[in-house]
This record gives C-alpha cells, structure tokens and sequence, in this order.
C-alpha cells in the first residue's frame, strides 16, 4: 500500500456525483491500462471521498446509487479506469522516462542491422528516436510503444527484429554448468555430448542479445568454449 504522502488522486464524474480515490500514480497507471493489479497495492486509504484533500467522504448512500455497491476496491477499479488520474509533472516525467528506457531496451534485445546482422546499442536508438521526432505515449503498453517506434525508426536506421542461431562447443571441464546456463539463456534446438565429455550446443535467441550470449560463454569456460553464428 501506497504511503499518502506518494499518492495521488484519481477522480471520476458519474450520475452526478464528484468521487475521489487516493491511489499509488504507477500502479493505478499499470491498473488502467488493463493489467492484474492488486487494489491493496494501488489503495492508499480504502475510502472514497467527495474531496480527498479535505477528507470528505461520500456517503454510502450514493455509492450504491453510482455504483450500485459500497464495496471500495470496486467502485476504486471503475474509478480507475473510466477517471482521470491526477499525476504531477515530475510524476509524468519519471514514468515517462522509465518506460522509453523499458521500449529502447526491448528493442535493443531483440532487433538487429540486417546489414551487419549486429545490434544496435541503446545510445544509437535513442539518436535514431530523436532523430524521427518520436516520443513515449504514457497511456500505451510497452508493446505498443515498440510499434510505434519500431515503424519511426525504419527509416532512420537498418533495423529488423529477427533471432539468431549460435553453436556453442564448450570443453568437457566446463560442459555440465554451461548446458544448464545456456538451455535456460534460450532455445535450445540443438544438444550433443561427445565422447570426450564435451558438450556441443546450438541455442536460438533474440538478435538483440548476442553480445550478452557470448559474455555468458565466455564467463562459464574461462574463453576457452567455441561459438559460431549461424547463417
């Protein structure tokens, strides 16, 4: 539960009624947009008022009129996602910021330049965002902001999300423990013990994350394992 000190007020305007709840900004955000969120998460106080700020509650009466129930994490939830939720600038801005560097991670992980068939750092898709002028929708999914970004950036620079096949061969001292770091890194489509107790993989993964790939391997085996991309 959100302290009051953090909270912020979410309002909602129905059958004549002016009702106010005191609610975490990020949580009642992640609520609104359709997400499983506890209500005791998102609740600073379970109570519903006419006017937050001077602690005037509303009458049960008229919650069952507007809402047809008394129940506070119920009439919160329609609150929630039919009102408005009053952020602060700062509040806006921290969100804001914490989802583009959400977007520009995901898609770092997962996209590559189909020219080099390498990925693009984090740095060079914030230049290309800037670039095309796109900015975060606070009221959209990560998902959806990947889109969009994804079909602003196109024309900026080579990109394409796309997964990439890599063949491990690692030395038998170091093939247990990096059998089960690297099934577990991504999808292992390709598994052979040899006979001299080497262990020869071949793994699928995101484009985006072969530098993180190889890091893993080369930490497991003490750089003495052998990878090769797969074309």
């Amino acid at each position: 539960m959100v302290t009051l000190d953090k909270a912020v007020v979410a309002r909602l305007k129905t059958h004549g009624g002016h009702f106010e709840i005191l609610v975490d900004p990020e949580k009642a955000y992640e609520l609104k947009k359709g997400a499983d969120v506890k209500m005791e998460d998102v609740l600073a106080v379970e109570d519903v008022f006419e006017n937050a700020s001077r602690g005037d509650r509303v009458p049960e009466e008229d919650l069952i009129k507007a809402f047809g129930t008394t129940s506070v994490p119920d009439i919160a939830r329609k609150i929630i996602r039919e009102g408005e939720i009053n952020l602060t600038s700062e509040q806006r801005h921290r969100m804001q910021e914490e989802k583009r560097r959400q977007v520009v991670s995901f898609i770092s992980r997962n996209a590559i330049n189909p020219q080099t068939m390498t990925p693009h750092p984090p740095a060079r898709i914030e230049r290309a965002m800037e670039e095309a002028g796109v900015h975060i929708d606070l009221t959209k999914s990560v998902e959806e902001n990947v889109n969009v970004v994804m079909k602003a950036i196109r024309p900026v620079i080579p990109i394409r999300f796309e997964e990439v096949k890599i063949a491990v061969k690692v030395p038998a001292s170091y093939a247990a423990r990096a059998f089960g770091e690297v099934s577990k890194f991504g999808r292992l489509v390709k598994d052979e013990w040899q006979n001299d107790g080497s262990w020869i993989g071949v793994v699928q993964i995101p484009a985006g994350m072969q530098p993180e790939f190889y890091d893993l391997v080369n930490r497991l085996s003490k750089g003495e394992a052998e990878t090769r991309l797969l074309r």
